[in-house]
């Protein structure tokens, strides 16, 4: 295949025509007054709503009438959005360009801003073609997919992650983008292609800030570096970075001074980020082992994911070839103020032309939150790269009193449009008063209607001040304000556009959780993330219904109380959890651990089923074998409820019993867990159910570290509510009483997983019905010799016998006993 024809593969719609193919409109409205304000709105919504498609929807910018008033309106997708309403602090605000480093980038980023806006394509297309010599290969082919167009999904992170078991690969894709020698280019094409459109829509920085890579995009805008010397001295700079060894990064959350005091040697400090968040770095091993030392202290600490020490003294190796290369390069002051990362202040001529001073930026702390302090007079931040980082961080270093802070591109786990997520931060720096060249838009003509409504203020739109809210919205704004530091904010801008960020976002799940009961997952939280759409999730959950996907503006929801999820299978279960529910499905359907051990299931076997859950082991032995017959076992009614609809969906032929199992005809208290019901349990043990699953975690991470998960399980907190209890009595009654009810003969398989009663379970037997069952599973916690007490009574019953422990498991009690009768 050719480069072009690859090329042309990789970009999205390179060749289509931008104004005329982009679905929205971005609407906006001024006024002398409230009313007129008002009126205006009313009628851009009501002509904007169910625009859809792509057919004669161009861009337009709309201004209606004169005035402080201002309002602002996204159109597209069907729906028409008000972005907020205001009068600007200032007129003519003045803007600074925040450009982050590497972390939030995504295969796919800028996508939708490729396609539909020539400036942004044409900054690219130059970034590529100049990269081309450096890297061997068009760089466009790393940033986009070449999926048939169609965009890479959003990336979903749920309790599956925050479990540690999600081992599904990053694809090809995401390994080359993410090498350092490919990923710092490519990040640095983006930023300066987005930073060329927004200053084609008027948004002309006076200031700028990048973070570590990010300051090289701000040095090229302002005139130090020509955009090829820049390119060249990015790539050259990554291949030499790429070629060191490995390295780690930590995040910590305390001040810089308590920092510095804890720092071995061997670590540098790399950024301070704000006032209790600091980042350290240096060889893996050791990294590993301060992090364990902060969490000895009860320091919230985390690990970055990162394929190298940035920052650090792990980077001297390359500083004198990094000088040279600079030299190479003709360095001129800068014509638009910007801030260095290595003093935190706004840097001099003196620094930006001396070649050694690039040097000192690769090996130094970033002082990001020293800029933050440099930029106070600023009144409006935009982000000028993928993700919310740096917003999030200004936001929250700011307050809510202080001038506006704004990104401009989605975050890895946002579905919404690129082109949407500009046009909308587009719109609020209008509002807050920044100066926007109007004309490099078209304008339109308005239709009559929208002139006279205008005039007579006949329709008035409902303002956020008259917006009626819910009691779950108004206690949901104390839980957001006390999060977000704000107690200021209107109801239908971002939780992410406060300065919410996925640790803040992580809070927020467990706060909805102990305030109003359901459980939100994080993509949820990006999906639902306005607070009235927020408190419409929760009350949704609330009474049993499920949120499903929604696409840009729209919503789905339907009335089934069960939520369920297609398993990688093809087989569709409802669940309690969907982290748990792929772990179960994992080992039980892919990793077939039964059969390695074993185990086997001929057609028209008798299955007993000790510990049903939802039923995944149910519905295997269904589908492993013709004319299956199950008996199921669970005492949780909200675990027998799911199973008992899984089992009629799939057709199951199963009998259901509402029961725990036991030696003896009794009653017994149940602890039940809604968040870890894999750990539910009639004897209850919450700090060893605690260390179990810390010590699954952390051999997760030994096979593959993720920052997230870490991030995720950091905190006491966390765990607190991951084992918050549900209690019930339930009945128990011995196995055999049921196989004499059932007249079972022959049983060829009994799994037992029910969290530290085996032993009963087992006592349950009488003598007569030993000899009816053939081959045994269970799931042992090896309390006081308890796994080589159940091999040696098992054996004794004619069995063969093996016991193992997973990887996953090493560190735990947990262990797994397989008993096949006359095997060898």
């Amino acid at each position: 295949m050719s480069p072009n024809t690859t090329t042309a593969q990789a970009r999205p719609d390179a060749d289509a025509e931008p104004l005329g193919a982009v679905p929205w409109h971005l609407a906006l409205v001024s006024g002398a007054s409230g009313d007129a304000l008002e009126s205006g709105l009313a009628g851009l919504k009501a002509q904007f709503t169910g625009i859809d498609g792509r057919e004669d929807v161009p861009v337009r910018v709309r201004t209606l009438g004169e005035g402080g008033h201002r309002a602002a309106v996204l159109a597209g997708a069907g729906a028409a959005t008000e972005i907020g309403a205001q009068q600007p602090r200032q007129d003519s605000a003045p803007v600074a360009f925040m450009f982050p480093g590497l972390g939030d980038h995504y295969v796919d980023m800028g996508r939708d801003l490729y396609r539909d806006f020539p400036v942004f394509r044409a900054a690219l297309d130059e970034c590529a073609r100049l990269l081309r010599p450096e890297l061997g290969l068009d760089v466009r082919e790393i940033v986009f997919s070449g999926e048939d167009g169609e965009q890479t999904a959003a990336p979903v992170l749920d309790l599956r992650r925050m479990l540690g078991r999600d081992s599904t690969p990053l694809s090809e894709h995401e390994q080359r983008l993410n090498a350092t020698r490919l990923a710092q280019p490519a990040l640095f094409a983006v930023e300066y292609s987005l930073a060329r459109l927004w200053e084609s829509w008027g948004a002309r920085p006076s200031v700028m800030i990048g973070y570590s890579l990010g300051e090289y995009v701000a040095a090229t805008l302002a005139g130090v570096l020509s955009l090829k010397d820049a390119l060249t001295l990015v790539a050259r700079r990554a291949a030499l970075i790429d070629a060191l060894p490995e390295g780690a990064m930590l995040a910590v959350m305390l001040p810089e001074s308590q920092v510095r005091a804890l720092l071995p040697e061997g670590l540098s400090l790399s950024a301070v980020n704000g006032p209790e968040f600091c980042v350290v770095a240096g060889p893996v091993a050791a990294v590993e082992e301060f992090g364990r030392s902060l969490a000895a202290q009860d320091v919230v600490a985390r690990r970055v994911q990162t394929t190298h020490a940035f920052h650090s003294s792990m980077m001297e190796p390359v500083v004198e070839e990094v000088t040279e290369l600079a030299r190479t390069f003709t360095l001129n002051a800068p014509r638009v103020p910007y801030v260095s990362n290595v003093t935190g202040r706004l840097i001099t001529a003196a620094e930006a032309t001396d070649p050694a001073y690039w040097a000192r930026h690769l090996v130094s702390t970033v002082r990001f939150a020293d800029g933050l302090t440099t930029l106070a007079a600023t009144p409006l931040l935009l982000e000028t790269g993928p993700g919310q980082t740096l917003a999030s961080l200004a936001t929250v270093a700011r307050g809510s009193d202080v001038g506006t802070v704004v990104a401009s591109m989605r975050h890895p786990l946002d579905r919404q449009s690129d082109s949407a997520v500009a046009l909308k931060a587009l719109g609020r720096l209008w509002l807050a008063g920044a100066d926007i060249d109007w004309t490099a838009f078209p304008a339109g003509e308005l239709a009559a209607n929208e002139i006279e409504l205008v005039a007579d203020g006949a329709t008035t739109a409902r303002r956020d001040e008259e917006h009626v809210s819910t009691d779950t919205e108004r206690e949901l704004r104390g839980v957001w304000a006390k999060l977000l530091k704000n107690e200021q904010f209107p109801s239908d801008v971002s939780f992410f556009e406060l300065g919410g960020n996925s640790l803040l976002a992580t809070r927020l799940i467990l706060r909805v959780k102990r305030t109003f009961g359901p459980e939100l997952l994080l993509r949820q939280v990006y999906e639902w993330s306005t607070l009235t759409r927020m408190a419409q999730a929760i009350d949704i959950l609330r009474v049993g219904g499920e949120l499903t996907a929604r696409d840009e503006e729209g919503t789905s929801f339907t009335g089934n109380s069960l939520a369920s999820i297609k398993l990688p299978n093809g087989l569709t279960v409802h669940h309690q959890n969907e982290a748990e529910t792929l772990h179960f499905y994992e080992d039980i359907f892919e990793h077939r651990a039964y059969a390695r051990n074993g185990i086997s299931l001929p057609d028209g076997a008798t299955v007993f089923d000790v510990g049903g859950n939802i039923g995944l082991f149910t519905l295997f032995a269904h589908y492993e074998a013709k004319d299956v017959r199950v008996f199921t076992f669970e005492p949780a009614p909200p675990m027998f409820e799911l199973l008992s609809q899984n089992v009629a969906e799939h057709g199951v032929n199963a009998t259901l019993f509402q029961i725990g199992v036991s030696d003896a005809e009794t009653t017994a208290d149940f602890t039940f867990y809604p968040r870890s019901t894999g750990m539910s349990s009639f004897h209850p043990d919450e700090e060893e159910e605690k260390h179990n699953l810390r010590t699954i975690i952390a051999n997760q991470q030994k096979a593959g570290p993720d920052a997230r998960i870490e991030e995720l399980v950091a905190s006491d907190e966390l765990m607190d509510v991951r084992f918050e209890a549900v209690e019930f009595t339930a009945t128990l009654r011995p196995l055999s009483a049921v196989i004499r009810e059932q007249g079972v003969e022959r049983i060829d398989l009994i799994k037992i997983d029910v969290q530290k009663s085996e032993g009963q379970v087992l006592d349950g037997i009488a003598d007569e019905d030993w000899p009816k069952i053939q081959q045994m599973v269970l799931e042992v916690h090896d309390a006081d010799g308890q796994v080589a007490r159940l091999v040696q009574l098992l054996e004794g019953y004619g069995f063969a016998v093996g016991a193992e422990q997973d990887e996953l498991y090493v560190g735990t009690d947990i262990h797994i006993i397989y008993a096949v009768r006359g095997a060898h």
